[in-house]
């Protein structure tokens, strides 16, 4: 079952955050707290969206989807951007991750958003063949730029 997140998701949500870290070989990046996770996604402007993957065995949360709006000036309309999708390592296979592609397909579609799209590490093959099987393609001619911590307030001026 895919349903939206509530705020009583948030400490679900920021466990599963820091487990997608760590698998990324990441973790002492993921510095978001649960109060930040409220905050952009439940506060007075929310900032991203979130779905929940639910297992109809037991009700436990096994997975979600974290997304924003992003706009193609080429389409003239709105996209998804995919920041974050997991599924805890226990319960994949079972669907829930391409349930959770799916609903946001669904809204895409209902919305007249022209794209879905989110990044996914070299690496990671076992993504990328799931990726691939649902008829999502790397965008090869484009590279992802940057900017963090000093370099980004170097060029700030601060």
């Amino acid at each position: 079952m895919i349903r939206t997140a509530t705020p009583a998701d948030v400490p679900a949500i920021h466990a599963m955050v820091r487990e997608l870290a760590d698998y990324e070989k990441a973790l002492d990046e993921a510095n978001a707290t649960e109060e930040q996770l409220r905050e952009a996604l439940f506060g007075e402007r929310p900032a991203a969206y979130a779905h929940i993957a639910v297992s109809d065995e037991d009700g436990e949360v096994v997975g979600f989807a974290l997304w924003f709006l992003n706009f193609s000036t080429w389409r003239g309309v709105h996209g998804i951007y995919l920041e974050d999708l997991y599924v805890r390592p226990e319960r994949r296979g079972g669907g829930h991750g391409k349930a959770l592609l799916t609903e946001l397909a669904r809204i895409c579609t209902e919305r007249g958003y022209g794209r879905l799209e989110w990044s996914v590490l070299d690496w990671n093959a076992p993504s990328i063949a799931f990726y691939e099987s649902l008829g999502a393609r790397p965008q090869e001619e484009w590279t992802v730029y940057r900017l963090t911590d000093g370099a980004l307030e170097e060029l700030a001026g601060k």
